[in-house]
Order: structure tokens, then C-alpha cells, then sequence
């Protein structure tokens, strides 16, 4: 049985495809394995949370409305969540919330009652599983065609695909033991970084 109490995912390039500063609810459709994935969690009882960068409020690229609609049809397709958290503002706003600050992270797990500990983290990017270290959560990188070759070298877990690792969180602890065959996965993606 899983200690986890509580997985959060990261949203763009985790849960559903990036879509650079996406305002567009009809242009989210999740990844491979997504429902599948949250259907394990849930069905054992383990609580589902949202946190995530959305820069682009900050840019002027989007509104917070804009974000409240795409948040709205990730929940339709997939939800529903316990937990949403979202950062709007800028790389250089100065934030605790924004990833890789730990602000997000510590948020949504008082919200659902649950120890940073007893959390895992699930995104994309470096920033990502960063927030999960210094919030005391664990985190796993789930790399895509943007997430940096030193990002991926530098994760403490990398899991091939989402389904994989919410797998890796249901068979065992995750924390301070290296996910079976996923630590050493090497990078076959290119360089180009996104902003989020």
C-alpha cells in the first residue's frame, strides 16, 4: 500500500499538452495515460491537486478568467481535483509561489490537510520536482520533447510517461528510494527551453 496520501500534478505538458499560455478551453486535450493514471489514485483513496505556473496572466498574454476557463475543462476531462493552485505572476515578480519556490506545493497540501511529506509531484520541467524538494513533498520528472537534457539528469526520478509514474507512487515509497530502471532514462530531447 502506497504512503502517499496526496499526488499534485503539474498541468501544461503533465496533464494535458502544452499549449503556450493557453486562454482557449477547446485547445486542452490531455495526454496519453492521464485517466487512467488519476483513476488509479483515486480509486485508492489518494487526493488529486493541480499546481501551476500561468505566467501569462502576468505577461498580459491572459486573463485570470482566462485561466479560471481552461482550469474549468482540465477538471470536465479529467477532475475532479481536490486542489487547484496557480501562480500568476512573472519569473521576475519576486513569488513564493512560483516554482521552483515551494509556495504552490506547501499551499495545496494545507488545503487538503496533508504533510508536504506524504505528497509527490509530478511535472515536466526541473522547476517542477525543485518545488516538490523544497516544500519536503517528492517529486517525479515525467520528461516531454521541452524538458532540458540537464533537467532530466539532475531529477532525483524520472518516469518515462505519467501512467508509469503513478505506478512507481502506488507500489512503494517513493521517497529516498530510486524508482526501478527510471532514474538513468536518458534525454532524447532537444534543447529548446519554454517559458511558462
Amino acid at each position: 500500500m502506497s504512503p502517499v496520501k496526496a499526488v499534485l500534478f503539474d498541468r501544461d505538458g503533465t496533464l494535458v499538452h502544452d499549449v503556450p499560455y493557453n486562454g482557449d478551453p477547446n485547445r486542452v486535450r490531455p495526454v496519453d495515460g492521464a485517466r487512467e493514471a488519476l483513476g488509479l489514485l483515486r480509486s485508492r483513496g489518494i487526493r488529486t491537486g493541480v499546481v501551476t505556473n500561468q505566467s501569462g496572466i502576468a505577461r498580459g498574454l491572459l486573463t485570470d478568467a482566462d485561466v479560471r476557463r481552461v482550469n474549468r475543462r482540465v477538471d470536465e476531462l479529467l477532475g475532479p481535483f481536490d486542489v487547484w493552485g496557480v501562480c500568476p505572476h512573472g519569473p521576475d515578480d519576486g513569488c513564493h509561489c512560483r516554482k521552483p519556490q515551494p509556495g504552490l506545493v506547501l499551499w495545496a497540501a494545507g488545503r487538503i490537510c496533508t504533510e508536504p511529506a506524504d505528497c509527490v509531484v509530478i511535472g515536466d520541467i526541473g522547476a517542477d520536482v525543485e518545488a516538490a524538494s523544497r516544500a519536503g513533498a517528492h517529486g517525479i520528472l515525467v520528461p516531454t520533447p521541452e524538458t532540458l537534457p540537464e533537467e532530466t539528469a539532475r531529477a532525483g526520478h524520472v518516469a518515462p510517461d505519467l501512467l508509469t509514474a503513478v505506478r512507481a507512487v502506488l507500489t512503494g515509497p517513493p521517497r529516498g528510494d530510486v524508482l526501478a530502471d527510471e532514474r538513468h532514462i536518458e534525454s532524447a530531447y532537444d534543447t529548446g527551453g519554454r517559458p511558462r
